[in-house]
Parts: structure tokens; sequence; C-alpha cells
């Protein structure tokens, strides 16, 4: 396989809109990058600039040490699996997945090894002969995933492909996409808007904000050290709970203050205040470290706004005067709506963000 290499690559439209901002990075060989983000922050963008189907207005893009900035799309040695499967309908399975390599003039003998090795790895061998009107939405992508199996390609490229998948089959695909990778060594270079997709999935996960990279690193890291307040309420669901606290200096121990609570904080969290030289941090937590119960330490009293039983728990959304945030709890007896409800803020899991701009105090 191969690793790939971004050194500065930034695309503009003729509109003047960055749509990728100095994108700079490298995917190592045989990884398994996903390059996750809302909607129009730039991740097929940079898929399609490593495949060649987007110019690159400034920077480079290397496969292994080649720059490819230049290379035809079909000389990339690259095989991109698409969103909406596009496969040949008037073929068959088998021939959709030898067409790519017919053109380049490989021996009948070689293709059809080729072909049902690739199938026996998808367990679509009994389709080869049908058609793909007569195939489900999950054979089909993986009809698209075979015909990339079948190139051999030195990076292989999924432009989200389970978003047209209903909601238990994108689960099975998540796997077999993961065993298959675990299976080929491949290097593997693939885009989602769904964030479990990408903890779920990639070792490097490359995570994208209007045009621009907010953070690289694998899926624990991500979740528990965000390097800024978008990726924190991006990474996780339900998401992170943001409040805008006041800090109150005490005999010079900093305290957090919203509305008429306060939360204390651990000598970690206290040494990082007082360095700050504003008075207002935002503080970051997430709902699973909000804790049910009369407990007189960080107690905040709020009131319950909806109840959603999800089985093995519960997500609890609550509001106080000025905020609104979200519990997880394993509670068996449920509160009702509209009731109050005293919960505790463990402080010791808390996160802390620049309330100007929103960079993360505590990630280091």
């Amino acid at each position: 396989m191969a690793h790939v290499t971004l050194n500065d690559v930034t695309k503009i439209y003729d509109n003047d809109v960055h749509a990728v901002d100095n994108a700079d990075f490298q995917i190592p060989d045989e990884s398994f990058t996903v390059l996750v983000g809302p909607s129009g922050c730039g991740k097929s963008t940079i898929l399609r600039m490593i495949a060649g189907l987007e110019e690159i207005t400034e920077g480079d893009i290397y496969i292994d040490d080649e720059r490819i900035n230049d290379v035809p799309p079909k000389d990339r040695d690259i095989a991109m699996v698409f969103q909406n499967y596009a496969l040949y309908p008037h073929m068959t399975v088998y021939k959709n997945m030898a067409f790519g390599l017919k053109l380049r003039k490989y021996e009948k003998k070689e293709i059809d090894a080729r072909v049902n090795e690739a199938a026996n790895i998808l367990s679509i061998s009994h389709l080869l002969n049908r058609k793909p009107k007569h195939l489900s939405g999950g054979e089909r992508q993986r009809v698209a995933v075979g015909r990339a199996i079948v190139r051999q390609p030195k990076v292989f490229l999924f432009d989200e492909p389970l978003s047209n998948l209903d909601a238990k089959l994108r689960v099975q695909m998540r796997m077999e996409i993961s065993r298959l990778h675990d299976r080929l060594k491949a290097t593997i270079i693939y885009v989602t808007h769904d964030q479990v997709e990408a903890m779920t999935m990639g070792d490097q996960i490359v995570v994208l904000n209007e045009g621009k990279i907010q953070q690289i690193a694998e899926p624990g890291t991500l979740y528990h050290k965000p390097a800024n307040q978008f990726v924190g309420g991006f990474i996780g669901t339900p998401p992170m709970n943001f409040i805008d606290t006041q800090i109150e200096r005490n005999n010079g121990t900093p305290t957090l203050k919203f509305e008429d609570f306060s939360l204390k904080l651990n000598p970690e969290l206290q040494s990082i205040l007082s360095e700050i030289s504003g008075n207002s941090v935002m503080l970051g937590i997430r709902p699973e470290n909000i804790h049910v119960g009369e407990n007189e330490t960080n107690q905040v009293i709020s009131q319950v706004e909806l109840v959603e039983p999800l089985g093995n728990h519960a997500l609890l959304y609550l509001r106080t005067e000025k905020n609104t945030f979200v519990v997880q709890s394993n509670l068996e007896d449920l509160p009702q709506h509209n009731t109050p409800l005293a919960v505790s803020f463990d402080t010791e899991k808390a996160h802390l963000f620049h309330s100007e701009t929103g960079e993360s105090l505590t990630a280091s």
C-alpha cells in the first residue's frame, strides 16, 4: 500500500470560496483515516483532490514520494467508492467488477481470479450473474466495494458510502469495511459526516470545519481531549454541554459561577484558571458526567423539559433559568416532565474553553 501526504493544500472556487484552507497532514501506510465534519466543511473536496477529480489551487499532494498534482486520475493507482454506488445498470455484477480490469487489458484468467476472490471476501459470489436492479442497497454497496478491491490499488477512497443505507445495514457495513481493512492491510481514506462512523472505524480521524482542520487524533483523544469547542461539541452522542461561566476568585481560589450556582474545581483546573486574564470561561461537560441526586458538591437545581428513554439508559433534557443541558442517566424511576431535579456536575471530568477563541484550556 502507500502513504499519502498533503502539504498546505488549498482549494478556492471561482467565487472566492475557500473550500479547503491549508490542509497539511499525512495519512500513514495501511491506516484507516476518516475525514469527518458537517456538510460543506471540505472533506469531500479533499478526497476528490486526492483522486484527481478536483484541481488543487495551492499546495501539493504526494502518494508515497510521487507528487501527483498533475497526474491524471487513471494513473494515480487509487480506487474510489461513491455514495451512489455508480454501477452500470446494464451489466451483471461480474461485469461491473471486471470492467476496470478489462480497460487495463488484463488477461481473462487474471480478471476471473480477482473478481471471484473479491466476491468471496464480500460474500457476493451468488450475485455475480445478477444486474444492479435486482440487488438491495447493501448488496449494491458490496459490489461497489468489490469493484474497488479487484483493482488492488495503493489507496482506497470512500466518499460517504453508507449514507443511502438504513440504520441497521449501516452498522453491518461498518463492521464489514473495518474487517476488510484488517484483511487487506489497505490504506483507506474515508469521508463521512457521521461522527459515530468516524469514531468506530478510524484509527486516525481528521476533524474539519469550514475548510480548516480542527484536530487530527485517534478516537479516544478526540473524545477525552478535544482541541477546541467545535471538536468537543461535534464528537460525542449526545454532544457535550456548554455553559458560559464567570470566574470568581475568593482568597485566590478560583471557582466557576453561572446564574446562582457555584462549581468547585480540583487543583489542576484551579491552576489553569489562575493563569487566565479574563473573567469568563466556557465550561464543557459531557452528559454522562452530570449525575442525578442530592449531592451538596457542585449541585444544580434544574427543571425537566423532556425525557427520552433509550432502553438501558435515558436522556434527560434539563433547563435552568438561562441554560439548557442534557444528562445521560441510568435511573429506573425516570423523573416526570416539568418537575424540579437536582443534579451534580463532575468537574473532575470537565473541559474548559477560551470564551473568545474556543480553544481548549485543558486538552494538553
